[in-house]
């Protein structure tokens, strides 16, 4: 009786274990927020905060708009369309702060885009990791 026991109880702290073990991973109480997304006032458009962290996930990195012999350009991959066509890119006018901004193409030749309009000459956007801030700013895959 004594060995059935001893076997029981055993049983029973293996599955105790086993069930606590599938429950949800607890979050650490000062986790800093991946990104902060606040409105910008009078504009559909809002201000994107990422964490150093989430930066670093996306592998997020920028190159700057130039401008030579009147042609205004940015690396292509900097170029997002939205459903209507409109083209538009991610700024980065300070440390991990992105802003969605509006440009026209004229044309793309061998990767870089020239611009009949957009941001100035020496602003820095986004070349990898655009289409998840935009995911973001958007609400698309919300929730994951």
């Amino acid at each position: 009786m004594k060995r059935g026991l001893c076997g029981t109880l055993a049983v029973l702290i293996l599955l105790a274990m086993t069930v606590t073990a599938c429950g949800p991973a607890a979050k650490p109480a000062a986790a800093e927020a991946a990104v902060k997304v606040d409105k910008i006032e009078g504009s559909e458009l809002k201000k994107l905060t990422l964490s150093e962290q989430a930066a670093q996930r996306l592998g997020l990195t920028t190159a700057e708009v130039t401008a030579s012999g009147g042609a205004v350009t940015v690396p292509y991959s900097a170029i997002l369309y939205d459903k209507t066509g409109a083209t538009w890119t991610y700024t980065n006018p300070e440390g991990l702060v992105f802003i969605r901004s509006r440009v026209s193409v004229d044309h793309v030749a061998q990767g870089t885009a020239y611009l009949d309009a957009g941001p100035k000459a020496g602003t820095r956007v986004v070349t990898v990791a655009a289409a998840e801030l935009w995911g973001v700013e958007t609400g698309v895959g919300g929730g994951h």
